[in-house]
């Protein structure tokens, strides 16, 4: 996913601040970033496909059955209007 997975950890990265990572295909990525923009009107980018990507299988386990799921949407649309992100 570009802007995402720089292929290494950075020495100042807090590992004991998160309980996983949850790996998201580019595919995913991609297709949510798209449909949040086309059907919810909120212009995101492909990071933010992936956080919702993430946090629906986070809304999908029993254990999250009735409980709300917060999610950061960490990049904005506008670099990607050029792109086929945003192509019809």
């Amino acid at each position: 996913i570009q802007g995402i997975g720089a292929g290494f950890v950075p020495e100042i990265l807090d590992t004991t601040i998160y309980d996983e990572i949850i790996p998201v295909a580019n595919e995913d990525a991609f297709a949510l970033g798209k449909k949040i923009g086309t059907s919810e009107g909120v212009l995101v980018g492909i990071s933010s496909g992936a956080a919702v990507w993430a946090a629906l299988e986070v809304a999908k386990r029993p254990e999250n059955e009735g409980r709300n799921i917060v999610v950061l949407l960490p990049d904005t649309g506008d670099r990607y209007l050029s792109t086929p992100l945003f192509a019809e």
